[in-house]
């Protein structure tokens, strides 16, 4: 799984990196990726499925 960030749709709420910090930092009220372009660590993968579904402007599009 691949993640990334809608920057022009996030509006920096955090909800990411709370459920997520080991993926998600918002930096200037704009969520980042902080492990780049890499695959999701299989151990993180339900937590970034939850970000992305908890995101209230669904700017978390996932790449299965």
């Amino acid at each position: 799984m691949r993640v990334r960030i809608d920057e022009d749709a996030c509006i920096g709420c955090g909800t990411c990196e709370e459920i997520c910090p080991d993926v998600f930092e918002v930096v200037d009220d704009v969520a980042h990726v902080k492990i780049g372009d890499k695959d999701v660590p299989k151990d993180l993968e339900a937590l970034v499925r939850e970000a992305s579904e908890s995101c209230p402007v669904e700017a978390i599009p996932l790449e299965e």
